[in-house]
């Protein structure tokens, strides 16, 4: 991709009476292929918005001497992807661990990868790590529990290792001793303390909040926990904007962790490379009025800044692996007996008060909620906030099984479905795995994307990264090979990732098309993905991704 920087303009550019009146622009890309026009191959922009989009021929106008033209040699222009929920903080830092096990291991097998942690451990400090798959873990064949095993590795260094989806820590005895958790501690709200069937003492496995807790305890241990939190803000971003990513809905800030405060300072020097979205965690095991307090402080609908603080993350349930999403008929099979409809972080009545409350201080919220039992009590907690005058977006992300009595509900109450299909398309496609949970017939009910799109619902798509791919084109293109449960066409998955994403968002005045107002954000690719096959989709490479005017990624770079 070439680029020609006029520095100056010649006789033969005078401008005419019509151009002089109009707005001069910092920059124009011409010779584009842009979405969603038919006859249009150029877009000037002036202050980081879009100031024209139409012919190269009328575009002289809005011509300068400082004017920055782009030649992007009928590269594919589109609006800047919009990646709903992403967390980005965590998922590129080096604060949360330097430990990686395997997520195919078994217990035995991941005694290797446990040695090596130690020996890259520090002594006296806790040792923070992930990747490991519970169920591989918790087998029945298993000679010991984890909590023997990871004790015989690490006697006394508390040790805190997350699970890839982030709902489930295995933890060795130093670290259960900090955190005060017995074989007899009251279990915390959103939280399970798994024990050993057989001798009723713990297991060295943390389930939801109650991992939660422990994972935080070891966060806010971390020397230079400041300095390291920057370094993966950071590179997160820059990942974010190598694939188009211009607008990021945060998945959680922990401010508890001092996070709040390390996005302020990006945004102070000038190191954002996407606007963001940031939500605030709900921390439900703590009283209301100290968050409350906090989330007032803080909270920004000002959409000339490039960090929006004005939606909260909440959690109505858990996930299936775990058996803590909440579900309207018992498992079939679950780690937690005593729950055999799974859990809730903020249960339904609860919720009320918090959306409520939230309401009352310029707040909506993104919610977790992924079984049938979450997804109904989390839509009838908006459909009160709703009736109490509420008019701001609501979100539900995840949603993987949906009862169809809810369904019709998105459209109603204006709920946006937000979907992530941005693992191996097996994953969507085949969800044997989830039958020794629920059974075939709840099973085959998962992730049925159209079905909400159907009643017009707004449906988007996002990464959940570090969980999923980051490459929305990755998504896209799952999206569609779903078939009779996905998107319905190639337009209707690029929506989700835009527009219908600024519609989640709250921000669609500002972002999510390219119309004349609108900030100049976009992710310019090498191929029309619209005339590409399904297969091609994801390999799209990103040239340029551009936010507010400004490059923030350059292929050529």
């Amino acid at each position: 991709m070439s680029r020609v920087y006029l520095l100056a303009l010649t006789a033969s550019l005078t401008m005419s009476p019509v151009s002089l009146a109009a707005e001069q622009a910092d920059v124009i890309i011409t010779n584009a292929n842009i979405y969603g026009y038919n006859n249009a191959d150029t877009i000037a922009i002036d202050n980081g918005k879009i100031v024209y989009v139409g012919d190269v021929s009328e575009v002289n106008a809005y011509l300068s001497s400082t004017t920055n033209m782009i030649d992007v040699e009928q590269a594919f222009v589109m609006p800047g992807f919009i990646d709903n929920h992403n967390h980005v903080f965590e998922a590129a830092s080096e604060a949360g661990g330097n430990c990686e096990l395997s997520m195919d291991a078994s217990l035995e097998e991941q005694i290797p990868y446990l040695k090596t942690c130690r020996k890259q451990a520090k002594s006296n400090e806790w040792l923070m790590g992930y990747g490991f798959s519970l169920d591989a873990i918790l087998s029945d064949d298993n000679r010991y529990t984890p909590l023997e095993v990871i004790d015989r590795i690490f006697p006394d260094q508390p040790v805190v290792i997350m699970e890839q989806t982030s709902h489930s820590m295995w933890v060795n005895s130093a670290a259960l001793k900090l955190a005060g958790i017995t074989k007899n501690a009251t279990e915390p709200q959103g939280g399970k303390i798994l024990k050993d069937e057989e001798t009723g003492e713990l297991n060295g496995i943390l389930l939801d909040n109650a991992g939660d807790i422990v994972m935080e305890m070891a966060w806010n241990s971390l020397e230079n926990q400041f300095d390291q939190s920057y370094e993966g803000l950071m590179a997160g971003l820059e990942e974010a904007a190598a694939h188009g990513i211009t607008t990021i809905g945060d998945g959680r800030l922990y401010w508890k962790r001092g996070w709040y405060e390390v996005w302020k300072k990006a945004e102070k020097e000038g190191d954002l490379t996407a606007r963001v979205s940031l939500r605030p965690w709900i921390y439900p095991a703590d009283s209301v009025e100290p968050q409350l307090a906090f989330l007032k402080k803080i909270q920004s609908s000002d959409k000339s800044r490039l960090l929006l603080v004005d939606q909260v993350k909440m959690y109505s349930d858990g996930i299936f692996i775990n058996g803590t999403a909440k579900t309207l008929a018992p498992y079939l099979d679950t780690y937690i007996p005593d729950e055999p409809y799974g859990i809730n972080y903020i249960p339904s009545l609860q919720m009320k008060k918090w959306l409520e409350a939230l309401y009352q201080i310029g707040y909506s919220a993104h919610i977790h909620a992924i079984g049938d039992g979450g997804i109904r009590e989390s839509l009838n907690a908006i459909e009160y906030i709703r009736n109490q005058g509420a008019l701001k977006p609501y979100t539900l992300t995840h949603v993987e099984l949906v009862n169809s009595e809810d369904v019709p509900r998105f459209a109603k109450l204006d709920v946006t479905a937000d979907f992530q299909v941005g693992s191996d398309y097996v994953a969507y496609h085949d969800h044997q795995w989830a039958e020794v949970f629920l059974g075939a017939k709840r099973t085959r009910a998962m992730m049925n994307l159209k079905a909400i799109i159907d009643t017009g619902a707004n449906v988007t798509l996002s990464s959940d990264w570090n969980v999923h791919d980051i490459n929305p084109l990755v998504g896209i293109a799952n999206s569609l090979k779903m078939g009779k449960t996905g998107m319905p066409d190639i337009h209707s998955a690029i929506d989700a990732y835009t527009i219908n994403a600024a519609e989640s968002l709250g921000i669609s005045d500002v972002s999510g098309s390219i119309d004349v107002g609108k900030s100049a954000d976009f992710a310019i690719l090498e191929h029309d993905i619209t005339r590409l096959p399904i297969d091609k989709i994801a390999n799209t490479k990103i040239l340029m991704t551009v936010l507010q005017g400004n490059i923030v990624f350059d292929a050529e770079e």
